[in-house]
């Protein structure tokens, strides 16, 4: 994604962040923030609590959509823009259609839901291959995957699941759209070019992309996983960079990124105690969390790194899980476990089907 079309493409900075020596690698640590970061970290803190402030004072359900969503617009598009906001509306338009229409009417039945839930994927992994439409394929993947698993359940809302997930998306638009004017850039960012990507290349990576997201969706399906909506998320994040050698370097940066998320959830569970379900005390808390881990997203230049591997963490956990009745120690500890777990079984499957598309020239992932 370019600044012009849909911003910083995270995949992209992330790859170009694994090919930088070690040295400069370091040094990004070291440099105080300019001051277009330190907005940016605001933006995105700002972002997060409001988003779960509104979530719980007006009562709605799924706070994790209200919460995560403006993590991932405001961390993926520096300057809040009209295609960004175009392409986010769009995806969960379109994902609630499809949920509505094909999860109605085979939800409750995998076998013939899976060539169903494989072509959703795979049109939506060749928009994020083809770049100017990253984040209508990205946000659309995660929705998609997430709602179709819960509408298999008969007990789930369908109406109340497609309007929350709607909702969430056009308020985290909103919220992008006034966190950027109260909190400005204080110059203009530079343009980043696009990459040109080869035909046979872009067609492995929608296929690798589309054969692993069904697949977890099937495992999830199967294995009647209705509690792991983290780890799920985290097979599909994995899969971003869209080839084996940046799933490999972003599953370790996951990983690294959970650990910090579910340490700083623990630390607020103690020092809220049972005071959990306060507001007033747990939104600071929320604001401190984004804000540090928005400062290790930023010096990370932009990619899916650690940083944002925790913002995403955090904001499951404080989203999800974080009611008067329900506090986090189960919760962030059941979220490692399977986090890691997941991680390394997606690694696994990912690498398999990267070395049978790499057997035939049409889906060849090198150039």
């Amino acid at each position: 994604m370019s600044i012009n079309q849909v911003s910083t493409h995270p995949v992209a900075t992330s790859v170009a962040a694994d090919t930088v020596p070690a040295h400069h690698a370091a040094h990004l640590w070291y440099r105080p923030l300019t001051g277009n970061e330190l907005r940016q970290c605001l933006r995105i803190a700002f972002g997060c609590t409001t988003g779960f402030l509104l979530c719980k004072l007006f009562g709605w359900g799924y706070g994790v959509f209200y919460t995560v969503t403006p993590v991932l617009l405001l961390g993926m598009v520096p300057v809040m823009n009209g295609h960004a906001a175009r392409q986010l509306i769009a995806s969960a338009v379109v994902c609630g259609v499809e949920v509505g229409l094909l999860g109605g009417l085979f939800g409750s039945h995998p076998v013939l839901m899976t060539p169903i839930a494989f072509l959703l994927f795979l049109y939506r992994f060749a928009a994020m291959s083809r770049g100017s439409l990253f984040l209508f394929g990205a946000n659309g993947v995660l929705s998609l995957s997430i709602m179709l698993h819960f509408a298999s359940y008969p007990q789930t809302d369908l109406n109340d699941l497609i309007f929350n997930n709607i909702w969430a998306n056009i308020l985290s638009v909103l919220i992008a759209y006034l966190m950027t004017a109260l909190i400005p850039d204080l110059e203009a960012r530079p343009k980043p070019a696009p990459a040109p990507k080869a035909p046979h290349r872009m067609r492995h990576e929608a296929l690798l992309g589309a054969t692993v997201a069904t697949l977890s969706f099937l495992t999830f399906q199967l294995f009647d996983l209705r509690d792991s909506m983290s780890a799920q998320a985290t097979t599909l994040l994995v899969l971003f960079p869209m080839h084996w050698n940046g799933a490999l370097s972003y599953a370790r940066k996951r990983a690294m990124g959970t650990l910090l998320g579910v340490t700083f959830g623990l630390l607020g569970q103690l020092v809220l105690y049972d005071w959990s379900g306060q507001l007033l005390l747990v939104a600071p808390l929320l604001w401190l969390g984004a804000m540090l881990f928005s400062h290790a997203h930023v010096k990370e230049a932009g990619g899916s790194g650690v940083g944002f591997g925790a913002l995403t963490t955090l904001g499951i956990l404080f989203g999800q899980y974080l009611t008067p009745g329900n506090d986090l120690v189960f919760s962030a500890l059941y979220r490692v476990s399977s986090i890691l777990f997941a991680i390394v079984v997606t690694l696994l499957a990912c690498y398999l089907i990267h070395r049978l598309l790499n057997r035939f020239e049409a889906t060849r992932f090198g150039y």
